[in-house]
């Protein structure tokens, strides 16, 4: 039995080389990446992080989420239809063509396959793979749903908040503000259980139910979750680890509501109802709450506040974070971009900065400059109107 599940874990995992998901988000996370350095080129001349920053997010920490449900999934004997995989990946590839990344959140994908497999179930559609279909197979889709929605949220909290990218737009009253957008696309590969002719069951309570099978193949399924979120007045970091504990309530709550399923079907319909409700609520709630507040990135009276941080620069080497006030420079009070730049070249061998933390708090940072160093010193304000053009 050892080497079955062995045997079926390496072919289980050469599966996912046949998932068109995988090869879709690799080429999605570097359109997107390309799409921010031409938007962060035209507006500060420079990007922040290079094209490919967006696959490298790609699998780390998604590989550390699918693991978890993985476990989770194969220990409870959570089984689902193989219909159930084709029509995730449908709606991931389907939804992706609107070009909004928060659409491939589990809510909408999964909660679009399940009601899909609800309409289609006992359809002759696409050979056999919508009959025969048992009805104990929607609280276990809507189980996986609050799964991927937790793991959205640990995402969220955990991945989104690096690298947000710094964006100039004009304000309503037509003054030049800064904000951060988050674009992240994540792959969480895990194996799921699907009906099938090879690994026999291991315990007598394994699986949680049966579709007239008595064994069962794994599959490596790519599940594609991406992110989106324009952040105008409050921290990038605060605000991105804010919505990710939201997204993890949601997710617990989901979860609950699905198990209850197992006994009573309709709790797998509301739980699905909940997750693609709550899911835009959250979204909603978010931009509501943007819109109130006032834009934290825009031009102050006294200093200059950091919009961006170029990787590697001596700004970054300097411990500066976004959304310092840096108020002198070798001495010299700047209020605004070319004062800074002004008292900056007046001793291009060091440069001593007074700098208003986030939290208030007035610190000293000072840095030797050598041949080779970022001119500007790789920080990112909020551009001159001359400068930036209004693009």
């Amino acid at each position: 039995m050892a080497q079955d599940w062995f045997l079926e874990l390496v072919k289980g995992t050469g599966r996912l080389l046949l998932h068109p998901v995988f090869y879709y988000s690799l080429f999605l996370a570097a359109l997107f990446g390309v799409s921010r350095v031409k938007r962060e080129r035209k507006n500060f001349t420079v990007r922040s992080e290079d094209a490919f920053f967006e696959l490298r997010q790609l699998f780390p920490v998604g590989i550390v989420i699918g693991l978890v449900i993985s476990l989770i999934i194969i220990g409870a004997g959570i089984v689902l239809p193989f219909a159930a995989i084709v029509l995730i990946a449908a709606a991931t590839l389907l939804w992706s063509f609107t070009a909004r990344l928060r659409l491939l959140a589990p809510a909408y994908t999964v909660g679009a396959a399940f009601f899909a497999l609800a309409f289609l179930s006992g359809k002759k559609i696409v050979g056999d793979l919508f009959t025969n279909l048992d009805e104990k197979i929607y609280p276990s889709i809507a189980i996986l749903l609050a799964l991927l929605t937790i793991g959205e949220g640990f995402l969220i909290l955990k991945n989104a908040k690096k690298g947000t990218s710094p964006k100039l737009i004009k304000s309503k009253r037509g003054q030049t503000v800064g904000v951060h957008e988050v674009k992240r696309l994540w792959l969480v590969p895990a194996f799921m259980l699907i009906p099938g002719n090879t690994l026999t069951l291991p315990f007598d309570w394994w699986p949680v139910f049966t579709l007239g099978e008595n064994s069962y193949s794994l599959l490596l399924v790519p599940f594609a979750i991406g992110m989106q979120q324009q952040i105008k007045g409050m921290l990038p970091r605060e605000a991105v680890q804010q919505q990710g504990r939201r997204v993890i309530g949601l997710g617990i709550l989901i979860a609950l509501i699905a198990a209850i399923g197992y006994w009573y079907p309709i709790a797998a319909i509301a739980a699905v109802s909940i997750a693609i409700i709550g899911r835009e609520a959250l979204t909603l709630l978010q931009q509501m709450q943007e819109e109130n507040r006032p834009f934290y990135f825009a031009k102050k009276n006294q200093g200059v506040m950091i919009l961006g941080i170029l990787r590697g620069s001596p700004a970054e080497k300097m411990a500066l974070e976004v959304g310092e006030h840096i108020t002198k420079v070798n001495g010299t009070y700047v209020h605004d971009e070319s004062s800074f730049y002004e008292a900056l070249s007046r001793n291009r061998a060091h440069c001593k900065l007074e700098v208003l933390d986030t939290n208030g708090q007035i610190r000293f940072v000072q840095r030797a400059l050598f041949e080779g160093d970022h001119h500007e010193l790789g920080i990112l304000f909020v551009q001159d109107e001359k400068k930036w053009g209004g693009k």
